[in-house]
């Protein structure tokens, strides 16, 4: 007993218009694909981020409070946003912290 190996269904012998939306999909090798991001790059630009968006509300509320060319809601915002950014910050340096102190209390 035999299996014959499927072909390939021809779209432009369907549908000419198939054919040109259809195109082919290709799979990222391990060469084309970007090198993963390192750790420490990571934890950087996050706190850049967070760096960033501090600056960022301290500039619109010191506009807001200078010449009012800011909507309050703007700055608020942007006030809320440097707020969370820096509690979730904290929140991972606690848990790095917290990782840190477990990894130096196992015994090897």
């Amino acid at each position: 007993m035999s299996i014959l190996p499927i072909q390939a269904l021809d779209a432009a012998a369907v549908d000419p218009a198939l054919a040109r939306a259809v195109q082919p999909t290709t799979i990222p090798t391990a060469a084309s694909r970007a090198p993963e991001a390192s750790f420490s790059r990571l934890l950087a630009e996050g706190v850049d981020g967070v760096n960033d968006k501090l600056i960022a509300a301290e500039d619109m509320a010191t506009a807001f409070a200078l010449d009012d060319s800011v909507p309050l809601h703007q700055v608020t915002y942007a006030l809320e946003e440097a707020r969370l950014s820096f509690e979730l910050a904290l929140q991972v340096r606690a848990r790095l912290v917290e990782a840190y102190q477990e990894l130096s209390r196992m015994q090897l």
